[in-house]
């Protein structure tokens, strides 16, 4: 009879996946076959009060361990025994299928998150932060025409602060890109606000050009770093269906930085009286407050960023689960309950996380100081970076990232060039203008004459000036030419692009001007005094800050707001690669057209023209960026793309710059030959629109 029961519990209790299924009620107590239960008035002494947890096993007396304790054991330990001896190769492979099953099932739980307030919320704080980078792009060149005098600046200066900012653009996008993988989104976006927020801000104080230039390198490359991140972490908090059309509303706030900057430039800049001095030394001039105003849109962004949560598709990458699901939960609750629904339950319970394989060297505090352990987990966070730099050359993924990085770079090279050349060429059309209409002066004789006006665009040849008074004036473009002044008197006299030559000058004396030695070309001077030079530069806001050049850009800003409609609402629907390719032939063609403008108003026309076409590839390139590489490399490869973007912009403004005034065949072949060729290319990649993000 007892084999016989033995045989009917073997066949009842049964095991599968771990878990005893058909197990009897556990309470202690043992029930046969038909037997009737106890009534808890009868139980014995010895059973009363008797739980399952202080059931005895027969050997724990004797120090034999249960076979169940043995086998959760041996369960818990062997993976972690298998991992140690198995092929780093065959974990990522597993890894690579968790991933995969993550990629689907996430999209699944963003979907049931729905689209609403939370992902709205977050557009808008992100939307700051790209519209910070917006502005930074503007800013050293509406600062240059006053900045060049306050600081007195060469034209080599000008020129390298030009491209300063691009410089620090390109390493902050590859170096804080490559840390948002490793340290999270949230994190590093902080960290690039805050080193664009603090160096913005104390670039409008220095007074000394080389601590200027240092402040806008150190402010450029916080910023850099922040567009690689604004991206990878908005399109973790979307669905396939949303993906394309709101990562491209979001690049219209590049189009309202550009537009505040200049609107802030234009009713800032010409204010001379918005400032203060303290002493000689110190100037706080209006363009000064226009780079603090300037600073605005990240300091909000970096406060409001305080209140938004990490990534939760990095922290399930990196293994951390029960953050993850809280997030997700709080997505979820913030949009059911802005729907009206906050009866709605969020029915996710588990996630899939991918198997860990990185090795980081953790030293505790017993094996080594505090910089020891700080240099080494740097050391080791800046190789595993480079191990994604590298990653992303890999096999897989190297013709991708190849074929990419050539788009970037034509698109950023015919872009940016054209985008400094447009104004550049305004100013050559001005200024030809001007010289046109110059009054030019000859043999000319005064006499104990007073001078208290201004000379402006004038030309004066082989004039006498005998006993003459110049007090309290200015000198614009003027220009004397074999002249004679004896016995005159300069007091209080301000100029720009004013110069002697082959004059004789005798017995005169120059009292608190500006009119230093070198502004006299192969001059004779003979007995004439230099009393009190004017020290430092002298702003000349009526010229050098002609509002025309702030309209161009203002305008230039505003034309891409068709463009980012017309990308936004057909991105998903025509695909990326279609509107890439379709948006950069465009432009190309755009650029020919830049043979017949000849006049201001028609390369204001050709810009925004220019301008509208072009922003459509842009936003595409974005997306595709996003969507083309894994949560953990995905940063990186935006950085490392965005990088090679802004070397692009450099030599875009080095090569036309130099153009000007020269020629435009070479800037409108160059520009639409790297427009076509990028264009072409761009087809070749694949298509992303209907893959989840992995």
């Amino acid at each position: 009879q007892g084999g016989r029961e033995a045989n009917q519990l073997s066949g009842d209790y049964r095991y599968q996946d771990g878990n005893y299924e058909g197990y009897a009620p556990n309470d202690g107590y043992y029930r046969g076959g038909d037997e009737p239960a106890h009534e808890e008035d009868a139980q014995s002494d010895v059973t009363e009060g008797h739980d399952e947890d202080d059931e005895v096993y027969e050997g724990e007396y004797q120090g034999i361990p249960h076979p169940d304790d043995i086998k959760e054991k041996q369960k818990k330990r062997a993976p972690a025994v298998a991992d140690e001896y198995r092929d780093r190769a065959d974990l990522m492979a597993e890894r690579m299928e968790d991933e995969e099953q993550l990629a689907h099932q996430y999209e699944n739980i963003i979907e049931e998150c729905g689209h609403g307030r939370f992902q709205w919320t977050l557009f808008f704080v992100l939307g700051l932060a790209l519209m910070a980078d917006g502005v930074e792009v503007f800013v050293v060149g509406f600062v240059l025409p006053s900045a060049e005098k306050d600081m007195c600046l060469s034209s080599s200066n000008k020129g390298m602060l030009g491209l300063i900012v691009y410089l620090g653009m390109m390493v902050g996008a590859v170096t804080l890109g490559g840390l948002a993988d490793k340290l999270g989104r949230k994190k590093c976006l902080i960290i690039s606000l805050a080193i664009n927020a603090a160096f913005a801000f104390l670039s409008s104080f220095v007074q000394g050009y080389g601590f200027f230039l240092f402040c806008r390198l150190i402010s450029g490359l916080g910023i850099g770093g922040s567009l690689p991140i604004v991206f990878a972490y908005f399109s973790e908090f979307l669905s396939r269906e949303k993906r394309g059309e709101h990562l491209s509303w979001l690049c219209m706030f590049w189009m309202i930085g550009g537009i505040f900057a200049s609107a802030m430039a234009w009713s800032i800049i010409p204010h001379y009286g918005w400032g203060f001095s303290m002493g000689t030394k110190y100037h706080f001039h209006s363009w000064r407050v226009f780079v603090l105003v300037c600073s605005l849109p990240c300091i909000a962004s970096l406060v409001a960023l305080k209140f938004m949560p990490e990534s939760p598709r990095f922290l399930l990458e990196i293994g951390k689960h029960d953050e993850a699901w809280m997030i997700l939960k709080q997505v979820h609750d913030t949009n059911m309950r802005a729907k009206g629904e906050p009866e709605r339950v969020f029915t996710v319970s588990y996630i899939k996380t991918p198997k860990q394989v990185d090795e980081f060297i953790e030293i505790q505090s017993s094996t080594g100081t505090w910089y020891q352990r700080w240099l080494v987990r740097i050391t080791t966070t800046f190789k595993q970076v480079w191990d994604n730099v590298l990653y992303c050359l890999t096999a897989q993924y190297r013709m991708n990232t190849l074929m990419l990085a050539v788009v970037w770079f034509t698109m950023a090279l015919s872009y940016y060039g054209l985008i400094v050349w447009f104004p550049d060429m305004i100013r050559y059309l001005q200024e030809e203008a001007y010289e046109s209409r110059v009054k030019i002066f000859d043999e000319e004789e005064v006499s104990h004459f007073t001078f208290n006006f201004t000379l402006e665009n004038q030309i004066h040849r082989n004039g006498e000036y005998r006993n003459d008074k110049f007090i309290g004036m200015k000198f614009k473009e003027v220009r004397f030419e074999d002249s004679l002044f004896e016995e005159c008197y300069f007091e209080d006299v301000t100029s720009s692009e004013t110069f002697f030559e082959n004059c004789t000058i005798i017995s005169t004396v120059f009292c608190n001007t500006d009119l230093y030695k070198h502004k006299f070309i192969n001059c004779r001077l003979i007995n004439s005094t230099f009393l009190n030079e004017k020290e430092g530069c002298h702003l000349d806001f009526e010229e050098d800050n002609d509002f025309l050049i702030y309209l161009v850009s203002f305008l230039g800003s505003l034309s891409v707001l068709p463009g980012n409609i017309i990308s936004a609402l057909l991105m998903d629907k025509i695909g990326r690669i279609k509107m890439i390719g379709g948006s950069m032939l465009i432009s190309a063609v755009c650029c020919f057209f830049l043979f017949f403008g000849n006049s201001e108003s028609a390369m204001i026309g050709w810009q925004c023209l220019f301008c509208g076409a072009s922003i459509a590839a842009w936003n595409a390139l974005d997306v595709i960026t996003v969507e083309l590489y894994p949560t953990d490399k995905r940063a990186t490869a935006f950085g490392i793309l965005n990088g090679l973007c802004k070397f692009g912009a450099i030599l875009g403004n080095s090569i036309f710059a130099s153009f000007v005034g020269i020629t435009k065949v070479v800037p409108i072949l160059l520009a639409s030959s790297a427009l076509v060729g990028g264009g072409l290319l761009a087809l070749r990649l694949p298509e992303t629109r209907e893959q989840v993000l992995m």
